[in-house]
């Protein structure tokens, strides 16, 4: 067991997707994995383990923004030689060429974090995902018809940016794609603790167009993202 997963040695697999709600990492395990067991219930962060097209799996809720996600990561890295993590979250485009359910691949990811800025004592850091990760998960999107786009991502550590409400402007015009609140911890652990990482996304809403997906319909759309982070 380590401090925030009540798992046992040998409980968790080797890959670890994660999405940052516990309930869909429930929803994952029951709609997606066979033979299936809950190895983790601290702070109702659900984990589970089951198989895949025959090969062990695990899903384990990560929680909101960077801090959260940081804690179990490096628990499954550290505590439990977890040897790739996929991330399969949510999203905001800000580019208006990219449609609500669409796909975004996270090739790197800026931050606005201050939590990078104290690790490497004022220096700039660029995480970047696995590239072999990447680049199966590319191939696997186009032998099941599901398009995607490949690019830079924003990790913020605000979901409501009351002061700046167009700060994603900035961000746009330098070709970032869209925000999430996780993926540059998750690279940089990677990096740290010698894992292999990729973040999957999906497009919820749109900063751009000022569209949102309505809730009934995630389920649906985040289905092509979870195949994929499976097919690897």
């Amino acid at each position: 067991m380590s401090t925030h997963i009540g798992a046992q040695p040998g409980q968790i697999a080797q890959t670890v997707l994660l999405p940052g709600d516990p309930l869909r990492a429930r929803y994952i395990a029951d709609n997606f994995l066979t033979n299936v067991t809950c190895y983790n219930t601290v702070r109702n962060m659900l984990g589970f383990t089951g198989f895949y097209k025959g090969k062990a799996v695990s899903v384990q809720g990560s929680g909101m923004g960077m801090p959260s996600l940081g804690t179990y990561v490096r628990e499954l890295a550290k505590d439990y030689g977890v040897k790739r993590i996929i991330r399969v979250g949510s999203c905001g485009a800000f580019q208006p060429d990219i449609k609500l359910r669409g796909l975004i691949l996270a090739q790197a990811s800026c931050s606005d974090s201050a939590m990078n800025t104290r690790r490497f004592k004022g220096l700039h850091y660029a995480p970047i995902a696995n590239f072999v990760l990447l680049l199966k998960a590319f191939e696997v999107a186009h032998n099941l018809s599901i398009p995607v786009r490949v690019g830079n991502v924003l990790a913020t550590d605000m979901f409501y940016d009351d002061e700046e409400p167009d700060f994603w402007k900035h961000w746009a015009k330098y070709g970032v794609l869209a925000a999430e609140m996780e993926s540059a911890e998750l690279y940089t652990l990677a990096a740290l603790h010698k894992f292999d990482a990729l973040s999957i996304l999906t497009v919820s809403d749109s900063l751009a167009t000022g569209e949102h997906l309505p809730a009934e319909e995630r389920e649906r759309s985040f289905a092509d993202m979870v195949r994929i982070a499976l097919e690897l």
